[in-house]
């Protein structure tokens, strides 16, 4: 998976040792072709490293706003335009081993985004699929991304700080 020039530049000071970096998860809800109402499908990518299917997540560019990286790395990464409705939940991750050793651990912001237009498809080589799931019918994913998409579509009043509200 490609990473931000920044963080190769990093990477070559500090090797494989563990990266503290801000990320963002964006959770894009669309109501389902049946019409009005709450949402009822997600956008879901498949990652190209291992094979996972995943809300879109991505690295905050230096001196970038978190809610404008979570729209980038939608149109990026799924070809699809979306709005930052809110931030529903701020937490840390877990430490990540990458396959080539890289560890890095992030401070995720959650953002519930709705969907303005586009078709989902692999934008770029980090994804390998794209598409709407209906929310009572995702496929397998991590409990943690599991999460986000309900925190997401329960839509908080308050943002959720801190680890998993479901744990």
């Amino acid at each position: 998976m490609p990473i931000p020039p920044y963080v190769a530049h990093l990477r070559t000071m500090v090797g494989r040792e563990l990266l503290w970096m801000p990320g963002v998860t964006a959770v894009v809800l669309r109501q389902g072709r049946g019409g009005l109402g709450s949402p009822d499908e997600v956008l879901l990518v498949r990652r190209s490293d291992n094979g996972a299917w995943t809300p879109v997540t991505g690295i905050v560019d230096p001196g970038e706003e978190p809610h404008v990286t979570a729209v980038r790395e939608v149109q990026e990464e799924a070809c699809v335009v979306a709005e930052v409705e809110r931030l529903v939940w701020v937490s840390t991750t877990r430490v990540v081993t990458y396959p080539n050793g890289d560890r890095a651990q992030y401070v995720d912001h959650t953002f519930r985004c709705r969907w303005q237009s586009g078709e989902p498809r692999p934008g770029d080589d980090e994804s390998t699929e794209a598409g709407w799931f209906p929310l009572d019918r995702l496929p397998p994913m991590t409990q943690w991304h599991r999460d986000r998409i309900t925190v997401a579509v329960e839509n908080p009043t308050d943002v959720r700080l801190g680890a998993a509200p479901f744990e």
